[in-house]
């Protein structure tokens, strides 16, 4: 079977959900819809990882294993960070790109 034809399973961390809630928290203080449309916008983009997660660049950093992970921008801003481990994703990770990487859960 080529990656074209599989569907891969998708995970998220507690933690990511967490990071994910405290984006939208502080963003519905000011605009509430834009909250829903953030939080809306980063899960289609997380589920679509189920077709072609190859199809995203390699996350590379000096405190991770080259070529471990990848990211996908999700509203031109938050970087979605993800690994591939057979039929799954392991999403690690979302950073506002415009924050330093010592924000990171990827972080240690």
């Amino acid at each position: 079977m080529h990656e074209i034809d599989k569907e891969y399973t998708v995970i998220v961390d507690p933690a990511v959900n967490d990071k994910m809630y405290d984006h939208f928290e502080f963003l519905a203080k000011v605009d509430e819809s834009a909250a829903e449309r953030l939080l809306n916008q980063l899960a289609d983009d997380m589920q679509s990882l189920e077709c072609l997660p190859y199809r995203n660049p390699v996350f590379n950093r000096p405190y991770l294993k080259n070529g471990k992970y990848r990211y996908m921008v999700s509203c031109k801003k938050y970087l979605i960070v993800y690994q591939i481990a057979g039929n799954t994703v392991f999403i690690d990770d979302v950073q506002d790109s415009r924050q330093s990487d010592d924000k990171a859960l990827l972080f240690y």
